[in-house]
């Protein structure tokens, strides 16, 4: 099931192609090459016009995984490939719009003054400074002989261009956005005017719910007169039962009784004796012809470390004694006890790091070979031990840790747990006050055990053990379980009650797009979402899906279109909006009265009081934030009473008693240069804008999705 789930898991586009391309040249082999020219390939989409053919996706897209290390899924390499594309082609045509280019000079420029090409010493002179010809004679030979770094090394100039474009256009645009003086100084008002009066508040909860009727009508008008609020891509309702493929009771019995026969000596098929892990003595050996789930770990185990259920047994035991099984983390277990000694849970230690060229995380500038870091290290460990207090003063020199460098070597305390193996083994089998010299991945280590502490009994365990996994007559039984439920829906119109009827857990998933690849409550499911929208899909469609561990029973239960949101999904999200008005209108209706002392009393309420708020905290005492009501109070009129203000909790009534404006500045110069710079630093907010007024055509959907 594994590899069918990594199988599916694929990218359906590029099959498709290269079946596309086979075909073609099984008719006409010189048609191959034509095949590819983008005006034969269906077009991924259109920015402004301007086509982004399918190889021209596929190219970027194969590039990204690439560099991501296939660290990203499919759906997320192609949503990231093509907004890049999409973000290219905008820039581009903006650029050519004003007439600017950015050339090959330009790029260039960037290129040869970017840190990592000024610093590297492969291109630095006699002087120790930048030698542009010993550059461009690197990226000639390159290209000649290194196809792999050349592509590389394009790939890196082509994005220096894009990003060259990008910031162009962004300079261009943010040197204009200024900012007057006289709206720096209308920011200084608006944040430091300060408005106190009095107010009468009749929340919308003073009405019943039930007086008030909202019509599926009135939440369409809504939605017509609000379009760009309601707009949506199309999407698919799911409703979906998932069958666990998990091991049975009996499964486990026969894995547990399997493992147990492993701990003493028996007879093979051919009845040839075979070691049990009591008379083993190869554990590693023995560990692959028995088939173990897990590999053999022999470094020192804890107490704390170990299953607690059978801790206190183990560390009760002798070397040689064998226990279990016992179930672990998803496996059954058998442990033999290999040896036991005593060793702290924490050391302090110190060292310095030596690396050789090719030692992992060696900085660029490393040229020493493996031996010379050992001759050095040596050397250094000989100095050591004849004054152990000149080990600070070599670590900040020579060590290549520069953050415990910096500390004279110093690591603090840590526990067994934290370093890697070879350097872990000397620091905790070493008495406090030892030095050695130790070789890591990193390189060579001058170590020196400064301290210890919580001396305790440790174990070495060598540790067979067996996944509990579901037998074939159980998964047999799951995809019976499956199949019967999928034969069931194929009969009947309500598969919520066939499912509860069942007692099956039924389980949504709202709202998913074309593009998804999570399906809530089950993962990346890609194969479920394209499904979903292929074309033989629609609403009652169903079908079952192999998984890893599980299958599922999935049914599409609501299609969106593209376009307006439906009423019925819009319901939840207008009705209360649409409710507020109407209370609104009735609590305005009961507003009676020439002063608020006569409206707080027709309603059975009190007058409150606002001090000292302001347009920037916009939250009156008792109520919360009421941005709506304290922007009609910042421009009303003094003294003078306001009726029926809807705001975000009720409506309001109120009067403006004092508006106390700040101290006039000599000049609004600081406030006007916050807001030019604050408006420059919006350049994504430029990007989004020019987007939404480009026509942008995404036909992704095709290249996923099977119709």
């Amino acid at each position: 099931m594994a590899i069918l789930s990594k199988i599916r898991e694929r990218s359906m586009f590029l099959i498709i192609i290269i079946g596309l391309a086979l075909f073609a040249f099984v008719l006409d082999p010189s048609t191959l090459g034509d095949f590819f020219n983008s005006s034969k390939v269906n077009e991924v989409g259109e920015v402004n016009g301007e086509a982004i053919s399918t190889q021209e996706f596929a190219k970027e897209l194969e590039q990204y995984k690439q560099q991501t290390g296939g660290r990203v899924s499919e759906m997320q390499a192609a949503k990231n490939v093509w907004d890049n594309i999409v973000r290219k082609k905008i820039y581009k045509n903006q650029l050519n719009e004003a007439g600017i280019t950015v050339g090959e000079q330009d790029v260039w420029n960037e290129v040869i003054n970017s840190p990592s090409v000024q610093n590297n010493p492969q291109f630095l002179n006699e002087a120790g400074l930048f030698d542009e010809g010993k550059f461009k004679t690197f990226l000639a030979d390159t290209k000649a002989n290194n196809e792999q770094m050349w592509a590389a090394w394009s790939g890196y100039m082509n994005q220096v261009k894009n990003n060259a474009e990008t910031n162009t256009y962004n300079k261009l645009v943010t040197a204009g956005l200024g900012a007057s003086l006289k709206e720096g100084e209308t920011e200084y008002l608006i944040e430091n005017t300060k408005l106190s009066g009095k107010f009468v508040y009749i929340p919308y909860s003073s009405i019943s719910d039930s007086l008030v009727k909202i019509k599926k009508s009135e939440i369409a008008s809504y939605i017509k007169d609000n379009k760009s609020q309601f707009k949506v891509e199309a999407a698919r309702d799911l409703s979906y039962v998932k069958f666990n493929i998990l091991a049975t009771p009996e499964d486990e019995a026969v894995i547990k009784q399997n493992v147990a026969s492993l701990i003493e000596d028996s007879l093979d098929r051919n009845n040839d004796k075979r070691l049990g892990l009591k008379n083993a003595t190869e554990y590693k050996e023995f560990l692959e012809e028995n088939n173990s789930d897990i590999n053999l770990d022999l470094g020192y185990k804890f107490n704390a470390s170990v299953n607690q259920t059978v801790a206190k047994d183990i560390f009760a035991g002798k070397e040689g004694d064998v226990f279990g099984p016992y179930k672990d983390q998803g496996y059954f277990k058998i442990s033999k006890i290999t040896e036991v000694t005593k060793m702290p849970d924490s050391v302090k230690a110190s060292h310095i790091l030596i690396p050789f060229v090719g030692s992992q995380a060696a900085p660029q500038d490393v040229t020493r070979t493996k031996e010379e870091a050992k001759i050095l290290a040596d050397s250094l460990l000989t100095v050591v031990k004849r004054r152990k207090s000149k080990f600070a003063d070599l670590a900040k020199e020579f060590s290549s840790d520069k953050v415990s460098g910096e500390k004279g070597g110093d690591l603090d305390w840590f526990n067994y747990n934290r370093m890697t193996p070879a350097f872990r083994d000397f620091s905790f089998t070493n008495k406090k006050g030892s030095l050695g010299v130790v070789e890591t991945p990193f390189g060579y280590h001058v170590v020196s055990v400064d301290d210890t502490k919580n001396n305790q009994t440790v174990l070495k365990l060598a540790t067979y053990g067996k996944q509990i996994v579901p037998s074939e007559a159980t998964e047999n039984a799951v995809f019976q379980e499956a199949e019967q439920f999928a034969l069931a829906i194929s009969k009947t119109d309500d598969y919520a009650t066939l499912a509860k009827d069942k007692n099956y857990s039924l389980r949504s998933a709202v709202g998913l797009q074309v593009l998804d690849e999570n399906v809530p409550g089950l993962g990346n499911q890609r194969q479920i979402v394209s499904w979903a929208f292929s074309g033989d899909s629609e609403v009652g469609s169903f079908k079952r899906f192999d998984l890893e561990g599980s299958y599922v029973v999935a049914v599409v239960t609501a299609e969106t279109e593209k376009g307006l949101m439906p009423v019925e999904k819009a319901i939840n999200r207008v009705r209360p909006i649409l409710t507020n008005k109407k209370k609104a209108a009735l609590i305005s209706e009961k507003l009676n009265g020439s002063s608020l002392e006569e409206i707080a009393k027709a309603n059975n309420t009190t007058v409150r009081t606002a001090t000292n708020v302001d347009l920037k905290n916009s939250s009156l005492s008792g109520v919360g934030v009421e941005p709506k009501v304290v922007g009609a109070m910042y421009g009303a009129k003094e003294n003078q009473l306001y009726k029926g203000i809807e705001g975000n909790r009720g409506v309001f009534s109120f009067e403006l008693n004092k508006r106390e404006l700040p101290t006039a500045l000599p000049n609004y110069e600081a406030n006007r240069k916050k807001i030019a710079e604050s408006r420059k630093r919006l350049t994504f907010k430029i990007y989004e804008a020019i987007k939404k007024a480009s026509d942008i055509e995404d036909n992704r959907a095709n290249m996923y999705v099977s119709n």
